[in-house]
């Protein structure tokens, strides 16, 4: 096993005191900028990764969970984070989001952890790669994934493959014939797999799968799960003259923009197209659409449930739970 570095071979490396290191992690004024840069130099060089609250977390009494996401600002991520903050409302426990984005999320998270490591770590919808595993492998802390699965590794993951067969089967059973799906911008496990189950489905009921009503938005913005990429996509559909009967969008994003884009052209939903959503955000309700519930709230509280847990026995054992999504039919797909 490789040796674990620590502030003294820092110190060493650069030259300086311990005390001056421990001055740089705490970024106190009272160093001048060329020790800083030479302290900074050899943390990258050695891949020191300074614990935050050691003292504490030796002691067993954490503070901080950092959160790990591709981004915060979409009404999933949210209803995700809302389960997040209301769960550990009742501990002694506070946490700090840290966005990694959807863009280069390796070098994003290299970049988080150079920032000290947190009391425990939640890591929101980021597929983990070998590179950032061998940054997370070794951390003396609780490590939980949620919407990805790693064999050494705590997790909760979503049925992405179910979702999508769910949501094309109902459209079937709708009496639809010539359904299309909207995609997300960026290829990614979560949307590989419900494009299979949609699919699959697909073949399963003897419909043919009409390539050209495939179609992702232009807007890459939260990697295409936008409404602005829903928007899009019904112009390009438009354009091709490709418009299908009924339409399973990837998110509720997505199928918002979507159901504008048909009212602009005149198109009624479901009369003229029926629109299929994913993962039941709040305002779904209000317009009615059907979607996949993906219960992103009670996700959130588990997560904080199982660190506590992890906390309180560290030999604890695995985790490994995958959440079953449930069809929820509301208006938008429903004909006669």
């Amino acid at each position: 096993m490789a040796k674990k570095i620590t502030i003294y071979d820092v110190a060493k490396r650069a030259g300086v005191a311990i005390s001056t290191v421990s001055r740089v992690l705490n970024q106190s004024p009272y160093v001048s900028d060329e020790t800083k840069t030479r302290v900074e130099a050899a943390i990258r060089d050695l891949e020191f990764y300074p614990q935050a609250n050691a003292r504490k977390l030796a002691k067993r009494e954490p503070q901080i969970i950092s959160v790990a996401v591709p981004t915060f600002t979409t009404p999933f991520f949210n209803e995700v984070l809302k389960g997040v903050k209301d769960e550990i409302k009742s501990m002694d426990l506070d946490f700090i989001i840290y966005n990694t984005g959807s863009d280069n999320p390796e070098k994003h998270f290299e970049q988080f952890l150079e920032k000290g490591i947190p009391d425990a770590l939640i890591i929101f919808s980021i597929e983990i790669t070998d590179f950032i595993h061998r940054r997370i492998k070794d951390l003396p802390i609780p490590v939980i994934l949620v919407g990805s699965d790693h064999p050494e590794y705590d997790y909760i993951y979503w049925d992405n493959y179910k979702g999508g067969y769910l949501a094309a089967e109902h459209l079937i059973k709708q009496g639809f014939k010539k359904i299309g799906m909207i995609r997300p911008h960026s290829i990614s496990k979560i949307s590989d797999l419900r494009e299979r189950g949609f699919r699959d489905a697909l073949r399963e009921y003897g419909l043919p799968m009409d390539e050209d009503c495939l179609v992702s938005g232009i807007t890459r913005k939260h990697a295409g799960f936008s409404e602005e990429a829903g928007h899009e996509a019904i112009q390009i559909l438009k354009h091709r003259n490709k418009m299908p009967e009924a339409l399973f969008c990837s998110n509720d994003a997505q199928a918002l923009g979507a159901m504008y884009a048909l009212k602009e052209m005149g198109l009624r939903v479901p009369e003229d197209v029926a629109v299929m959503g994913y993962d039941n955000i709040k305002i779904s309700r209000y317009i009615e659409l059907s979607t996949i519930d993906q219960k992103m709230y009670q996700v959130g509280r588990q997560a904080i449930q199982r660190i506590a847990a992890m906390f309180k026995d560290p030999d604890i054992a695995p985790l490994r739970d995958k959440v079953t999504p449930e069809l929820i039919i509301r208006k938008s797909t429903q004909r006669g």
